[in-house]
């Protein structure tokens, strides 16, 4: 069965730091690109960064440079390093992983995890 399994979210205040987690399985991983996509409350899903099955990465404009994507394909496991948090942030984070390398089309999805940003 393909999976990803979604970890790390809580509950942190402003100016802390999370790294998310997720963890995939049944299919090999370091073939395709994986991306992480966020719900604010209240709003629609909102792309936020990606990777490619070698490094390559991307990020949506509003990451300002606080967000950090990576891999570890030996581990199965895409991160995604949130610095210096802001309210803005809150939302439940998804990963999905790619039909391929750059495809831009996702055929599986984690469950989420949720970050809340609150003082």
């Amino acid at each position: 069965e393909v999976q990803l399994v979604e970890s790390g979210g809580g509950l942190v205040q402003p100016g802390g730091s999370l790294k998310l987690s997720c963890a995939g399985s049944g299919f090999t991983f370091s073939w395709y690109s994986m991306t992480w996509v966020r719900q604010a409350p209240g709003k629609g899903p909102e792309w936020v960064s990606a990777i490619s099955g070698g490094g390559t990465t991307t990020y949506a404009d509003f990451v300002k440079g606080r967000f950090t994507i990576s891999r570890d394909n030996a581990k199965n496991t895409v991160y995604l390093q949130i610095n210096n948090l802001e309210l803005n942030v809150t939302g439940v984070y998804y990963c999905a992983k790619d039909v391929g390398n750059w495809r831009w089309s996702y055929d599986v999805w984690g469950q989420g995890t949720q970050v809340t940003v609150s003082s």
